[in-house]
């Protein structure tokens, strides 16, 4: 949801994809302009439906399962952002298909590597904390556990049973 927010502000149309009917309506609360059920339609038909065929520029993806279909809704050039496995990683394929689907880009970004510098860290934490403060973005908090709660808070968050923060109170 902060994801949507964010792309949002930075003037994206935004393409939800959820799992169900509820975590519908909290994309839509977020800022996405179409959400897709994707136990209910197949999210690479509506991709294309919804982008008159051309597809995405972006797509972020967390499922291994939904990996090939999301390389196929990229417009040429088009970038996949994996991060979370939460259907597990992503297993081996042949690089030579980015080539062949429109030279698309794949990444898999780690947060360390875009806060390497103490100067990155304050400019990234300050935008994000200041549109918090300012109520640009809205943080969802889901749900406060106690730190001895911590191997709880991991099967929630594991089994997708989370649609906010999940906080850890010493």
């Amino acid at each position: 949801m902060l994801l949507c927010q964010i792309a949002k502000l930075r003037g994206a149309r935004v393409l939800g994809t959820v799992s169900t009917r509820e975590k519908a309506a909290l994309a839509r609360g977020a800022g996405a302009d179409e959400v897709i059920l994707y136990t209910e339609q197949d999210f690479e038909t509506e991709v294309k439906r919804l982008t008159s065929g051309a597809g995405c520029r972006c797509l972020r993806l967390r499922r291994k399962t939904t990996f090939e279909k999301g390389l196929s809704c990229l417009v040429p050039r088009g970038m996949m952002v994996l991060y979370g496995q939460s259907s597990g990683p992503v297993g081996p394929f042949d690089p030579q298909v980015l080539s062949q689907m429109g030279s698309l880009f794949l990444t898999r970004p780690s947060l360390t590597h875009y806060i390497a510098t103490r100067a990155e860290l304050l400019a990234r934490a300050g935008d994000v904390l200041g549109w918090i403060k300012s109520g640009t973005l809205t943080l969802r908090i889901e749900r406060e556990l106690p730190l001895a709660q911590a191997a709880e808070a991991h099967r929630l968050l594991e089994g997708r049973k989370t649609t906010g923060k999940v906080l850890l109170i010493p």
